[in-house]
């Protein structure tokens, strides 16, 4: 009866505890002056490496089915749009790795576009929906996570426990001299302020 209750306990435990485990699971993301994200708060996103383009925006319309991509400003001078994000969990605070909607408003949510067959990128695109964490929205859901000194964004959805997703860093591909956000495995570094 012992053993049973030992091995209830432990499930129970380890399916608790599912997703992030570590310290860094609860730490907040902070701005460039230390101050905590906070939910529905505006930001820029900005490169933390200088020489390589300005802050993130979005694209011009591109096609009917999602008009617009995430996109690096071409000039480092430039903030790009601001943007704000809504953890999963209805958190005030952003905190690393925590499933988080990207919005630059309410109608333009990041999301994962299908890979493109021409380049083989999966680009993030913005006909993301916001909330609603499941299976339909697992797309929609991306994390911040501590890179080196500063912050990296990547894709890693854990919305859905019965979905299979891929992990993969956000990262930058330039085609035709526009710097598109993709998954990637070299990660953008980044960094927060306050718009």
């Amino acid at each position: 009866m012992s053993s049973l209750l030992y091995t209830f306990l432990l499930l129970a435990v380890f399916t608790s505890h599912r997703g992030a485990t570590t310290e860094a699971a609860v730490e907040p993301v902070t701005d460039i002056y230390g101050q905590r994200l906070r939910t529905g708060t505006k930001y820029y996103i900005l490169p933390v490496v200088r020489g390589r383009g300005g802050g993130l925006t979005m694209s011009k319309a591109e096609n009917k089915t999602c008009p617009k991509s995430v996109i690096q400003e071409r000039f480092e001078v430039s903030n790009g749009m601001p943007l704000t994000f809504s953890p999963s969990d209805k958190s005030k605070v952003i905190r690393v790795s925590t499933d988080l909607n990207f919005k630059f408003s309410a109608t333009s949510i990041w999301n994962l576009d299908n890979v493109d067959e021409k380049t083989n990128q999966w680009f993030i695109g913005t006909c993301g929906v916001e909330g609603n964490p499941g299976r339909t929205t697992v797309g929609n859901w991306f994390k911040i996570d501590k890179y080196e000194d500063h912050y990296k964004i990547l894709f890693c959805p854990s919305v859905c426990d019965i979905c299979r997703v891929m992990c993969r860093d956000v990262g930058v591909f330039v085609q035709d001299g526009i710097r598109r956000l993709v998954l990637s495995d070299v990660p953008l570094k980044v960094m927060f302020k306050r718009a």
